[in-house]
């Protein structure tokens, strides 16, 4: 047997080096392990152990999350092209646009109509007088009548709900009374409410050696001394109080509901309340460092959970997707896509949970 000897050599990596300070750097200085700058730390796995590849999905697979990333015929024509080679069968466009803006979204996409499911946002033109709501309401029954599905992706990151096209609604939050109308149309519509509260945690923690997701949490740092804005603890409770107040409305946590470095937090909250579920989406970097407790936390939560990109449409995106989802492969390195300097590994999922997460539970939700 091969003996392969893995030597790390820990290094001083300088923070400055993420506000392009570190762009002076000579290559003589980038060679120096006592020179290199976190930003240009591109480790390759030296352990010779299997490197799985796998093109295809191993069932067919809905998308729940994903955007208007195509802006004509020719590149929504190249994404399906991708989707077929990579056994994706429907996509969820969220376009979080409401009136015009929606209109020609769901024009362009319309002819595609048995592969992308188009969702709108909510209207909140005028959200901070007095008097609004029903003619969100009634923008939302009308974008409803053209096509749209589902609502999202409603973001708020702390300073409320700011993902909206062409209105966001700064300082209001997804538990705000005035938001309980526009959840009970929803439910009389069907129509699933996508929501992405905070972000990960190390956007959160302090910028210095000790945050170990510290380049992709500079780039995405909160700032929560900003006035008006609420902290992390805080936006995961808007959360819960608008899935708890509203029982008869499907609520889907975008992205884990950010809860990667405490799954039980959000094993709790799906245990509790039947209407909320939650897409895997922009998150497997934050979840493939803990494989064997995720591993568990599908199995516990097959029925709960849903496949989502929110990467673009290349064909190697999804990819890195499916082999973080159905291989057993360890030490994974995909810091140029992710932008964590940590290692990956597999989940192995079994055939079927990831029948249901890839396809079964957005159909059973969205419709086939």
């Amino acid at each position: 047997m091969k003996k392969i000897i893995f030597t790390f050599v820990v290094t001083v990596f300088v923070l400055h080096g993420c506000t392009g300070q570190g762009d002076r750097q000579t290559r003589e200085d980038r060679d120096d392990p006592g020179k290199i700058m976190l930003k240009d730390y591109r480790p390759v796995s030296l352990y010779n152990i299997p490197v799985t590849y796998i093109e295809k999905a191993a069932f067919p697979v809905f998308d729940a999350h994903s955007h208007d990333y195509a802006t004509n015929r020719e590149e929504i024509e190249q994404w399906i092209k991708n989707m077929d080679e990579c056994g994706i069968a429907r996509t969820v466009v969220h376009t979080q646009a409401s009136g015009a803006i929606f209109d020609s979204i769901y024009n362009l996409y319309s002819p595609y109509g048995d592969r992308f499911q188009l969702w709108c946002g909510f209207d909140y033109t005028g959200y901070d007088e007095s008097g609004w709501g029903p003619a969100a309401i009634a923008e939302l029954e009308r974008c409803h009548r053209l096509g749209a599905r589902g609502v999202g992706e409603e973001g708020d990151k702390g300073m409320g709900l700011t993902f909206n096209r062409p209105v966001a609604a700064r300082g209001m939050h997804f538990d705000d009374p005035r938001m309980k109308p526009l959840f009970e149309k929803c439910a009389e519509l069907n129509m699933p409410v996508s929501i992405h509260v905070a972000d990960p945690i190390w956007m959160y923690e302090k910028m210095d050696s000790t945050n170990d997701g510290l380049m992709n949490g500079y780039k995405w740092r909160i700032n929560t001394d900003r006035p008006g804005i609420i902290g992390f603890d805080a936006l995961i409770q808007t959360l819960e109080n608008a899935v708890r107040d509203n029982p008869k409305t499907t609520f889907i946590a975008c992205h884990f509901a950010n809860l990667n470095h405490d799954p039980d937090r959000l094993g709790q909250l799906l245990e509790k309340y039947p209407n909320l579920y939650a897409d895997i989406s922009a998150r497997f970097a934050e979840s493939a460092p803990i494989p064997r407790y995720m591993k568990a936390f599908y199995e516990k939560f097959q029925d709960r959970l849903l496949y989502g990109t929110d990467w673009g449409y290349e064909t190697e995106m999804y990819r890195k997707t499916f082999r973080i989802l159905e291989s057993n492969d360890e030490h994974i390195y995909e810091i140029d896509h992710f932008n964590y300097h940590w290692a990956l590994s597999g989940f192995g999922l079994p055939p079927g949970i990831l029948k249901k997460v890839y396809y079964d539970n957005a159909a059973g939700l969205f419709g086939d």
